[in-house]
C-alpha cells in the first residue's frame, strides 16, 4: 500500500495481466479501409471518453471527441467541481500540443556535445552508471526539478528521491499564489481557502486576474457570471497597475503605481474605520484599529498618487455591500514587500466581515500522499544556488522550462552545464532547457497517458482527477511520464517495483486501494474502475478544516524607482500563452491578446503621456533596460497602464521549442533584477525599474480588430445603461 501512496487495506492485487492499453483501430499509421473496423468502432461516429486538462495546474475536467481511433475535440467535463462543464482556450489547444510536429519522438543522447538519437536500452544504461544499484553516487546529490505535481506522479516522485536517499525536489512555477498562501496558512491556517465570488455582492480586486490567469480561471469564471447575475448585479472594481482580463470586465479599474496595494488597502480600512458605519469598527480588535490607524486614506492618496475621491468610492462601496470578497493577486504578491501587502488585503477581509462568508475553510484531502506540490519562484532560486554551489551530481527535469524562465543574473545554463554531470530531460518538447540536457526521454502527451492529479485549488469537497489516455501514442517511441518513473524505480528497487508491468497496472492497483474508502464495499472493483473512467475523477469524503484566526501586522513599503531607472517592468502573464509553455501552439499565437489584440509578437505597453515626454510612438522599437540586461521591442501606446509602468506580457522569446515558438518576440523576465519576497523568499517578479531608449521606427503591429479609436469623428457613443450601487 505504500508503493500505491494509498491507505487502508483494501487494496488487493488486481488486474495485473490485463492489457496497459484498449486498441482503438486495426494497423499501425496505415492507411486501410473501415470495411471490417473493430467491434468497438463504428466509422464516423464519435465516442466521449473523460480524461483531464493538463495545459495549466488548475486540474480541470475534459471530455474527449473520439473518431476512428484520434481525439478530434476536447471540451468540460459537466461532472468536473472545478469546471463544470467549460474549458478555456489552452484547454481547447491541447489538440495542438498533441499533434505538434515538433514532439520529441525518440531518445536523445548528448555525444560530442551534440544531441544524437539513441535508444531507451542506451538511455537508461547511461542513467543507471550514475544513479543504479551499482553507482557509486553521493547520497542527497540527485534532484527532481519539476512544474507543480501531485497524484501518483508524485508518490513514485517521492519513492525515487527516497531510494537515491534524496530530499531536493524543486518544484517551479512562474505565476503562483505562493505568498498568498503564506499569509493565508498563518491567518486562517488554511493554505487554500474556498473563495465565493457567488456569494459577494462586491468584489475588490487588487491585481488577482481570476479571469485569466489567476488560481482556477474557468471556475472563478462561472462564479463570476453567478455574481452578475445576483439580484442587485454584483459589482467588480479591479485595482492592478495593468489591464488585465478581469480588469476589462471590471465596473471601475483603478490604475496604481506597482507596490502600492497594500498601502491603498490600508487606506481603504483606515476611510471605513473612521467614517463607516459604527457597526463596521464595534468589532475589530484595538490592535487593528491601531495599526490601520496610522495610514491615514489622505496621506495614502497623496503617496500612492491614487486620488483620495478614489479610495472613498471604494471604501463607500464596501460599506454599501455586503458581503463582500477583496483579492490580492499576483501583481501584488510578486513585490519585495508582497507578504505584508497581501496581509493588508487579508486584514481588510476581515474588517468587513468577510471571513466565514465569502471565505470559507477548505476541506481536507484524505490522501495527503497525493496532494499536491504547487511551484514556486524561491524554488529556482534555491535550485540555482544549489547548482552554483556544486551540491548536485544528476538533475532529472520534467514539465519545467528554467533555462527560459530564469533571469539571466543566475547563470543557470552555464552552471548546469559546468557543474551537474547528468541532466535527463523528461520531455515532449525540443524546449530550451531539454536541448541542454545530456539524456532526452520523449515523453507521450497528456492524451496518451495515465495519470491521477489533485488540483491546486479544490472549490468543492476533496477531488481526484483522473486521467486516461484518449488514443494509442502516435510515435512508438514515446512513454507515458508514470511508466518512465516505473523504470527508474526498477533500476534501483526492482524488488518492489516488479510486481506492476506498467503504470496501468500500478494505478489499477492504487485505484482498488482508495475503493475501500470512498466506494460501496458491495461494489466490483471492476465496476469502480469503469465508473471512475466513465466520470474521470474520483469524488473523496475529507473533513472540514476549521479556521484559527491570528492577526498579522505587517506595514507595507511602496516600490520605488529613480531617476536612472525611473519605470517599473510589468511581466504580464496572460490566458493563452500563459508563461511561455503554449508558445508553440499556433492556436494560441493566432488568438489576439485580450487588451491589446496583437497577435505573433511582443510589445511594451506605454501610458501615452509617458511615451509623449520620451518621444516615443505607437510601434517604434525600444529598448528596455534594468540593471541586469536588456531588449528591444515595439512600444503599443495605451491607457490601460498606469504612467509608471512599462508592461512587457509573458510567453514570448523562445530560441528553442519548435518552429512556431523560435525567433517570436522577448523574454521580459531575462532581465530581472534578484530581488525576493522579504518574508517567503519568492523572486519579486514586479519590482525591477527599467528605462526606455528609442532604438527606431517599425510597421505597425499586427492586431486583429485594427483600431480601436475612432480618430475624433465619435461614430459610436456610449451611455451607461447600469449605474452599479455604491461605486
Amino acid at each position: 500500500m505504500k508503493l500505491l501512496g494509498v491507505t487502508g487495506a483494501s487494496g488487493a492485487l488486481i488486474g495485473c495481466d490485463a492489457p496497459s492499453m484498449v486498441n482503438l483501430e486495426e494497423g499501425k499509421e496505415h492507411v486501410v479501409s473501415y470495411l471490417l473496423p473493430a467491434e468497438d468502432m463504428v466509422p464516423g461516429l464519435g465516442v466521449w471518453y473523460a480524461s483531464m486538462c493538463l495545459q495549466c495546474s488548475a486540474g480541470c475536467g475534459v471530455h474527449g471527441r473520439v473518431r476512428e481511433g484520434r481525439p478530434l475535440k476536447l471540451e468540460g467535463n459537466p461532472e468536473s467541481p472545478i469546471n463544470a462543464g467549460k474549458s478555456c482556450q489552452m484547454g481547447q489547444a491541447g489538440l495542438q500540443a498533441h499533434y505538434n510536429p515538433d514532439r520529441i519522438t525518440q531518445p536523445l543522447l548528448r555525444k560530442k556535445g551534440q544531441l544524437v538519437p539513441s535508444s531507451w536500452e542506451e538511455a537508461f544504461e547511461l542513467i543507471s552508471e550514475h544513479v543504479g544499484t551499482n553507482s557509486d553516487a553521493k547520497a542527497d546529490r540527485t534532484a527532481w526539478f519539476t512544474g507543480t505535481v501531485s497524484g501518483h506522479q508524485r508518490v513514485l516522485l517521492q519513492h525515487h528521491l527516497q531510494a537515491l536517499n534524496s530530499t531536493h525536489h524543486y518544484a517551479y512555477e512562474v505565476v503562483n499564489t505562493a505568498v498568498l498562501s503564506a499569509v493565508n496558512k498563518a491567518m486562517f491556517a488554511d493554505e487554500s481557502p474556498k473563495l465565493r465570488l457567488d456569494k459577494a455582492e462586491l468584489i475588490l480586486s487588487f491585481g488577482a486576474d481570476f479571469l485569466g490567469t489567476w488560481l482556477s480561471p474557468v471556475h472563478f469564471a462561472g462564479q463570476f457570471s453567478k455574481f452578475r447575475a445576483l439580484p442587485n448585479r454584483g459589482s467588480l472594481i479591479q485595482v492592478e497597475s495593468k489591464m488585465s482580463l478581469t480588469g476589462a470586465n471590471a465596473d471601475l479599474w483603478v490604475a496604481a503605481p506597482p507596490g502600492s496595494e497594500g498601502l491603498l488597502a490600508l487606506g481603504i480600512a483606515n476611510y471605513l474605520l473612521r467614517h463607516g458605519k459604527p457597526e463596521i469598527a464595534q468589532d475589530v480588535p484595538q490592535e487593528i484599529v491601531d495599526f490601520v490607524e496610522r495610514y491615514d486614506a489622505r496621506k495614502v492618496a497623496e503617496t500612492t498618487g491614487v486620488e483620495y475621491d478614489l479610495l472613498r468610492r471604494i471604501a463607500k462601496a464596501l460599506e454599501s455591500r455586503s458581503p463582500s470578497l477583496v483579492l490580492a493577486g499576483a501583481a501584488v504578491e510578486g513585490q519585495e514587500e508582497g507578504y505584508a501587502a497581501v496581509a493588508a488585503v487579508q486584514l481588510l477581509n476581515l474588517i468587513l466581515g468577510n471571513i466565514g462568508k465569502t471565505i470559507v475553510p477548505s476541506m481536507e484531502f484524505p490522501l495527503p500522499q497525493l496532494q499536491v506540490k504547487n511551484g514556486s519562484t524561491a524554488d529556482l532560486l534555491a535550485f540555482s544556488q544549489a547548482v552554483a554551489e556544486k551540491k548536485l551530481d544528476v538533475v532529472f527535469f520534467h514539465g519545467a522550462n528554467p533555462l527560459f524562465n530564469a533571469p539571466e543574473s543566475l547563470n543557470l545554463e552555464q552552471n548546469l552545464k559546468n557543474n551537474v554531470a547528468l541532466k535527463v530531460a523528461l520531455a515532449q518538447f525540443p524546449d530550451e532547457t531539454a536541448m541542454q540536457a545530456d539524456v532526452v526521454l520523449p515523453l507521450s502527451s497528456h492524451l496518451e497517458d495515465w495519470g491521477t492529479h489533485v488540483a491546486s485549488y479544490q472549490p468543492s469537497g476533496s477531488v481526484l482527477g483522473f486521467q486516461q489516455p484518449l488514443m494509442e501514442p502516435l510515435h512508438s517511441e514515446t512513454r507515458g511520464l508514470g511508466d518512465v518513473m516505473l523504470d527508474l524505480l526498477k533500476m534501483i528497487r526492482p524488488e518492489e517495483y516488479s510486481a506492476f508491468e506498467d503504470y496501468y497496472a500500478y494505478l489499477r492497483n492504487a485505484v482498488a486501494g482508495i475503493q475501500g474508502q470512498v466506494a460501496d464495499p458491495l461494489q466490483s472493483a471492476q465496476a469502480f474502475w469503469q465508473k471512475t473512467l466513465s466520470s474521470g475523477q474520483i469524488q473523496m469524503e475529507g473533513g472540514e478544516k476549521n479556521f484559527s484566526i491570528e492577526v498579522h501586522l505587517a506595514d507595507p513599503l511602496m516600490s520605488v524607482t529613480n531617476e536612472s531607472y525611473p519605470l517599473m517592468l510589468v511581466p504580464s502573464p496572460r490566458l493563452g500563452l500563459f508563461d511561455g509553455r503554449h508558445a508553440n501552439l499556433p492556436w494560441l499565437q493566432e488568438s489576439p491578446d485580450q487588451i491589446t489584440k496583437v497577435v505573433w509578437d511582443s510589445w511594451a505597453e506605454l501610458h501615452p503621456s509617458t511615451a509623449e515626454d520620451m518621444g516615443i510612438g505607437h510601434g517604434d522599437v525600444i529598448k528596455v533596460a534594468s540593471e541586469s540586461g536588456s531588449f528591444e521591442v515595439k512600444a503599443y501606446l495605451t491607457k490601460s497602464v498606469h504612467k509608471n509602468v512599462v508592461a512587457v506580457p509573458l510567453g514570448q522569446g523562445h530560441t528553442s521549442y519548435g518552429r512556431y515558438a523560435e525567433g517570436v518576440g522577448v523574454n521580459p523576465l531575462t532581465v530581472l533584477d534578484l530581488k525576493q519576497e522579504k518574508v517567503t523568499g519568492e523572486l519579486a517578479m514586479y519590482a525591477t525599474a527599467v528605462k526606455l531608449e528609442k532604438r527606431g521606427t517599425t510597421g505597425t503591429l499586427v492586431r486583429m480588430g485594427g483600431t480601436d479609436s475612432q480618430q475624433g469623428r465619435q461614430f459610436v457613443r456610449t451611455v451607461p445603461t447600469y449605474k452599479p450601487q455604491g461605486v
